[in-house]
């Protein structure tokens, strides 16, 4: 389907109803003739994540109810599906994460996708990148499953950070100076790039300025995902402001 006002791409966001970062930043790196049309999961308990087993809970719900905010978005009739969300496509290592792409082509009818997890990887692997530090705003059992999927992706993570987050709200809340710091707690001399999962944190812009600190890539998972959506969908628009990715590749 191509509409008048994106002729070059309509792209269904499935995202946490909690998601207060994903519009913001999408929407400022959206290039002329797409549109993006966002499709919410309801998230039960928003205030509560405190703990790996309310990190579980959450990821269960989460689970409940994406196929309704597909069905939803996917009225639209859009041409191609872009994941607002990035603990699940990390969950259960690179088994997991093909898996979950291939229930959202079933729930979406057959759609081409780019995840978090898939966009992350794409964007280390055009700098060669082999030793990684990681940022995110999970508990213990949400930076495992980076972490064991990173690894299985053939990186070696030097660290992980996880500011352990108490609700899903409050993910969004980090101040950028946080960011900042969480970055530095995980750089190192022999650390290549550093990877931002956590699609609710405010940090495209964060990860742009660390680059320019820290001398070498700094990926943001919203930046990747939509570098990673617009170049799978033959869309080669660069964007400065936003980091190397998009202004290299």
């Amino acid at each position: 389907m191509r509409y008048h006002f994106s002729p070059r791409g309509a792209f269904a966001v499935i995202l946490p109803s909690t998601n207060a970062s994903v519009e913001a930043e999408f929407g400022q790196m959206i290039v002329p003739g797409v549109s993006l049309h966002y499709g919410r999961i309801w998230i039960k308990n928003p205030d509560k994540l405190d703990s790996d087993e309310a990190f579980e809970q959450f990821m269960v719900d989460l689970r409940e109810e994406i196929g309704k905010a597909v069905t939803s978005v996917m009225t639209v009739q859009p041409d191609f599906v872009v994941m607002g969300m990035s603990s699940e496509t990390f969950w259960g290592g690179k088994e997991g994460a093909e898996k979950f792409e291939a229930m959202m082509k079933d729930l979406s009818g057959g759609l081409d996708i780019t995840t978090g997890a898939v966009a992350s990887k794409a964007a280390l692997e055009k700098y060669g990148a082999k030793k990684i530090g990681i940022v995110t705003p999970y508990q213990a059992v949400g930076d495992k499953q980076v972490r064991a999927y990173m690894t299985e992706m053939g990186f070696e993570v030097k660290a992980v950070n996880g500011l352990r987050c108490p609700s899903a709200i409050a993910i969004a809340q980090v101040q950028p100076e946080t960011l900042k710091e969480a970055f530095r707690k995980v750089n190192g001399d022999d650390v290549d790039a550093l990877l931002q999962a956590g699609t609710n944190l405010n940090c495209a812009k964060v990860a742009a300025e660390m680059e320019v600190e820290l001398g070498k890539p700094v990926i943001a998972i919203n930046t990747a995902t939509l570098w990673h959506a617009y170049r799978t969908h033959g869309i080669d628009d660069k964007l400065a402001g936003w980091g190397r990715i998009f202004e290299e590749h």
